[in-house]
């Protein structure tokens, strides 16, 4: 299995709703180095799993509308504990319309898999990974 991974960060402010939360309950700030992994068992005609700039570029963009936000403030996640599982797999779910909208190029739809990992320290991160069936759609 071949895999590309981009990176990138976002800045947000959430808080959490639960005793399992403690002091996260109350409104705080996180910051998260975002991987993006691309996997597909075989490289296309050019030789790559996929165009690094445009996979760059989709995470550049779906991060840019979470930057800088409250996340308890946004609709779309109204009575949603935005944690770091939430959030990475949010993120897989709007590369997957990206990719199905053909914005990362030819190719994207030979892709087997991707995995988005959010790390929020050099010691603590979590992962969203499932199967792709683009070329099915």
């Amino acid at each position: 299995m071949y895999t590309v991974c981009v990176r990138g960060h976002v800045m947000i402010a959430h808080s959490f709703q639960g005793e399992l939360f403690g002091p996260a309950q109350r409104l705080h700030g996180a910051t998260y180095v975002v991987d993006l992994e691309f996997r597909r068992p075989d490289l296309g005609p050019e030789g790559v799993v996929i165009d690094i700039g445009r996979a760059s570029q989709a995470l550049g963009a779906i991060l840019e509308e979470l930057n800088f936000r409250n996340l308890d403030e946004e609709p779309a996640f109204a009575q949603e504990n935005t944690t770091t599982e939430f959030l990475a797999r949010t993120i897989f779910e709007r590369m997957v319309l990206r990719l199905r909208g053909g914005e990362l190029g030819p190719g994207a739809e030979r892709l087997s898999s991707l995995r988005v990992t959010l790390h929020e320290s050099h010691v603590a991160w979590a992962s969203y990974e499932a199967a792709l069936l683009l070329a099915a759609t």
